[in-house]
């Protein structure tokens, strides 16, 4: 397997009024990443967009948008 690493993030102040929402979403959290070589040493990085945690779970319009801040927080941490 190659080099691999899994980050595990969420703020439960942030997700609880989503799964109150939508008591589905509670299947998502805590949020992941997972970076990962692909070969000739490149790094990939996966994770689900906020957008698409809502659409999967029936949360109203516009919540899911509340991950939108740790979409941002993990962008500037996968840069480094």
């Amino acid at each position: 397997m190659p080099p691999t690493t899994l980050l595990v993030y969420g703020n439960p102040r942030g997700g609880t009024p989503l799964m109150l929402a939508a008591p589905d979403f509670a299947l998502e959290p805590p949020l992941k990443v997972l970076v990962r070589e692909e070969a000739g040493g490149k790094a990939l990085v996966v994770y689900t967009p906020a957008e698409a945690l809502g659409g999967r779970h029936g949360l109203p319009a516009g919540m899911a948008g509340k991950l939108v801040g740790a979409e941002a927080l993990l962008a500037t941490a996968v840069q480094r």
